[in-house]
């Protein structure tokens, strides 16, 4: 099915549930304020200072805004249990990455960081880099990204695709070793790289904050228990548990954790001593941490597929820990999020 149709579809589908099932905030001023003393009346709610850009390039309006659909998978066996997912497999960039990215390039863009003549530099496991390399080919910029070798075949096609420029490092050093990469690449030659530092920029949680939080907000009309996420940068949990926590502390916020090796592709793994943490992750917004296997990330990405839902391995790793606390509290409104989609891993065993 085409993208567009599919999100019309999905769309619709989010919009009959929420008329039965969302009521009104208690606080609609709440609900709609956003980061920097912004209002969200429709549309994005993003940060006023790119607002400029998004009006000279408007095909960059086409990110976000997903919709957050039922997902029925544990119905029969938790009749208590309603589980929600934010659709971000539906952005233009095929992933979630494309909120922070453009939030990064175009705040840049609007207080002259990114400047004609540089080229954009950044390390990533995958998404971020397809973000970087299709916003960039927009705003007429050289992209250059430093990925480990073991990302999947299909987006260093998608990154070649957008005519991104890709240094490739040793899949064994895991995806640290991509980020000592990008470091010393762009300490090397200052003068040539807009280095924009995915795991230190704060437009990446404000991202999460302004626009995917809010957005998650409205469309449950402030009615949720628990977020289930993980960290790659730190930007998504971190936006989320901030933006929620503000709105009911009592939100559960859970971060998932994969394992080391293989891994999971998108998620970080955070706990060995030498594993480098994200300077913008925020851990006090996270209430509990479930490990999840990779065993049981392809297990749940193949049951999703037979509901219909065809995404990558890092929304089957969500769903993994949505099930997991799902079992132990019986009952409650849990939100999450398919990152990205499932014919990116046509080349890795998850299809299999």
């Amino acid at each position: 099915m085409a993208l567009g149709l599919r999100a019309h579809f999905l769309h619709s589908s989010y919009v009959r549930f929420a008329a039965r099932a969302a009521r009104p905030a208690p606080d609609a001023t709440l609900l709609r304020r956003t980061a920097g003393g912004a209002y969200h009346t429709g549309g994005m709610a993003w940060d006023p200072r790119i607002e400029p850009w998004l009006t000279r390039y408007p095909a960059l309006r086409a990110i976000g805004g997903t919709p957050l659909v039922p997902v029925g998978l544990f119905r029969d066996e938790l009749p208590e249990v309603e589980v929600l997912a934010k659709m971000e497999c539906l952005n233009p960039g095929g992933s979630l990455k494309d909120r922070p990215v453009l939030r990064m390039l175009l705040g840049a863009l609007a207080d002259g960081r990114l400047q004609p003549g540089k080229t954009i530099l950044d390390s990533s496991s995958g998404n971020a880099g397809i973000a970087y390399a299709m916003i960039g080919r927009m705003l007429g910029m050289p992209v250059e990204i430093v990925i480990p070798d073991n990302a999947s075949a299909e987006r260093k096609k998608r990154l070649r695709a957008h005519g991104a420029r890709l240094v490739v490092t040793d899949a064994l050093l895991g995806y640290d070793e991509a980020l000592r990469e990008v470091n010393r690449r762009a300490h090397a030659d200052p003068a040539r790289y807009f280095f924009c530092d995915q795991y230190s920029n704060d437009d990446n949680w404000r991202a999460h904050y302004e626009t995917t939080a809010q957005e998650i907000l409205e469309q449950t009309g402030g009615r949720l228990t628990h977020v289930v996420a993980g960290v790659g940068t730190g930007g998504t949990i971190t936006g989320l548990g901030r933006r929620l926590k503000e709105y009911d502390p009592h939100i559960r916020v859970v971060c998932i954790l994969p394992e080391a090796f293989p891994g999971v592709e998108g998620l970080k793994p955070l706990g060995g001593a030498e594993d480098i943490v994200p300077a913008i992750l925020d851990e006090k917004v996270i209430d509990e941490r479930v490990p999840v296997s990779v065993e049981q990330t392809y297990a749940m990405c193949q049951r999703l597929a037979a509901l219909g839902f065809f995404v990558g391995q890092s929304s089957g790793a969500y769903l993994a820990g949505v099930q997991h606390i799902a079992r132990r509290e019986r009952r409650g409104r849990f939100i999450t999020l398919f990152n990205d989609v499932g014919e990116r891993y046509f080349s890795t065993g998850l299809w299999d």
